[in-house]
């Protein structure tokens, strides 16, 4: 018996949020597989130039604003210029650097327009991209949608692993990335059995934040470390090609063990 490939070869995969820390990890293990590979990122440069260097040929860069219904046009008008989609990745996520107040703040702090914009960019942004790209999802022959989720969209926070930082978690976060894993459950059943929709919730990647906070956090992480970008090369590589032809509606935590306890 053949083991199921992961080669992407001959396949198109757009990745939003995918200039950033993650997103251009991701983007770069696809293109590795042999995707042709869409870059989606707010900033203009760092969408090129993530691209730019991203293995093989025939990548883009399609910059475009998410949380705006004609970055979302934007994005479906290049892929329908393309005439192919067959990896949606929806990866991209509000961070609250925006200059919006309200966000990774005291609970009692954080605003309802912060709570919006989070909601609109973690959860609509991948409904309407899905919903408006499902046809070339289907056309292709091996539709696979992957959206981000996160632990705190499977568990609720642990609040003492902030204490004396400057850190928050915003209930915004956990709402939208907990309503991504719904949404993952709703759109396998529906979309099925011509798209596979799955997700995979990263944990903590250490990225510079307190030594308080990472070593409280790595005590309680069986794996005893924080993620780096590199541990989800793996996932995203196998949910989009037909090494997992047979997986849909899941949500893989990808998080040295956290969840497990």
């Amino acid at each position: 018996m053949t083991e199921p490939a992961t080669d992407l070869t001959g396949r198109t995969a757009i990745v939003t949020g995918g200039a950033g820390p993650l997103g251009s990890v991701l983007s770069d293990a696809l293109a590795r597989s042999g995707a042709r590979v869409v870059v989606v990122d707010l900033d203009r440069t760092s969408c090129e130039a993530t691209a730019a260097r991203l293995p093989g040929s025939g990548h883009q860069a399609c910059p475009a604003d998410l949380l705006d219904a004609e970055g979302i046009s934007a994005v479906v008008g290049r892929m329908e210029d393309l005439g192919a989609c067959d990896v949606l990745v929806n990866n991209a996520a509000f961070t609250g650097t925006s200059g919006v107040p309200g966000y990774a703040v005291p609970f009692e702090e954080q605003t309802d327009d912060a709570f919006g914009m989070a909601l609109q960019l973690n959860l609509t942004a991948p409904f309407s991209l899905t919903r408006r790209l499902a046809p070339l999802l289907r056309a292709g022959g091996h539709g696979s949608v992957i959206n981000v989720s996160s632990i705190y969209g499977l568990v609720g926070p642990n609040m003492g692993l902030y204490e004396g930082t400057r850190m928050g978690n915003p209930a915004a976060y956990a709402a939208s990335k907990g309503g991504i894993a719904q949404l993952t459950r709703y759109l396998a059943t529906v979309l099925a059995p011509d798209i596979r929709v799955n997700a995979f919730a990263p944990g903590g990647i250490a990225r510079g934040q307190d030594e308080v906070f990472v070593e409280r956090y790595e005590r309680l992480t069986p794996l005893s470390r924080m993620a780096t970008e590199d541990d989800f090369r793996g996932v995203v590589t196998w949910l989009a090609s037909d090494a997992s032809a047979y997986v849909t509606g899941q949500t893989i935590a990808v998080d040295g063990g956290w969840t497990a306890w």
